[in-house]
């Protein structure tokens, strides 16, 4: 399905990059993960010393548009073409990962974090774009999925977030910069139709991931499948839009969240 696609994926050794790596490798993509963490990382990929003749990582912030530039030209060397650009990479403040009560409220949410999550959201979506998609718009027939939210759709609802202890704000630059991916998803497909690019936006729900008990069960009841999504199931959705399964489907928004959204 995917033998000979040559895939660069942002944010890679995140939790969904690094089960999209290991599932695309499997139906014989050959897959580039772009991310600032340590290449240890890596290693942390399922039935890595399988697949690893497959998996190239380059150490990059795709925020940074010199550093995007630079690494192009060195994937672009190495594999001559690329094929699908997942546009993965954020800035967000899950819940698993809080670090104050307050600091995400609107009335003292810093300019200096704004700054960082529109910065890391949307400019690496612009950079990594224009600059990949100069060369895959050669290739006639190319794809690029901009990784959105539910929360680029809908508002948070702030109540799923509290607990006994403290209150835990889902920040606004989130929301704000996941709503703009759609947007520019359809800005870019309408703008490179013509010369074969399909570009669409995937909105996932909540991936349960070592949250707290009373945390999954408040998400879960919000959902009309009862529970958060499993990373594979994610993943599979992305594996369609990137083959040619999927030759028809360009400028959508495809929502995959058990029903978050639908009431």
């Amino acid at each position: 399905m995917l033998k000979d696609k040559i895939i660069v994926i942002t944010g890679g050794l995140g939790l969904l990059g690094k089960s999209l790596a290991e599932s695309l490798v499997k139906d014989n993509a050959t897959v580039i993960l772009l991310d600032i963490k340590n290449k240890k990382s890596l290693f942390e990929v399922n039935d890595y010393q399988k697949i690893k003749d497959k998996l190239y990582y380059f150490k990059c912030d795709v925020s940074n548009y010199s550093q995007v530039k630079q690494i192009s030209k060195l994937i672009m060397k190495k594999f001559s073409k690329i094929n699908v650009l997942i546009n993965n990479a954020a800035v967000n403040d899950t819940f698993e990962n809080r670090k104050s009560s307050n600091s995400g409220s609107f009335e003292n949410y810093s300019i200096k974090e704004w700054n960082k999550s529109i910065s890391g959201n949307l400019n690496s979506l612009f950079f990594c774009s224009q600059i990949f998609g100069k060369e895959m718009i050669r290739n006639k027939k190319s794809s690029i999925i901009n990784i959105s939210s539910i929360y680029g759709i809908v508002g948070p609802d702030q109540k799923i977030y509290k607990n006994n202890k403290k209150f835990f704000y889902k920040n606004p630059a989130y929301p704000t910069s996941k709503g703009a991916v759609i947007s520019f998803t359809r800005y870019l497909a309408s703008y490179w139709g013509k010369k074969g690019m399909r570009v669409n936006s995937l909105s996932p729900g909540g991936i349960q991931n070592g949250q707290e008990k009373n945390f999954i069960k408040k998400y879960s009841d919000k959902t009309l499948l009862g529970r958060m999504a499993k990373t594979n199931e994610i993943v599979e959705v992305i594996k369609f839009l990137c083959s040619d399964k999927s030759s028809y489907i360009t400028g959508s928004n495809i929502v995959v969240d058990g029903g978050w959204t639908t009431i």
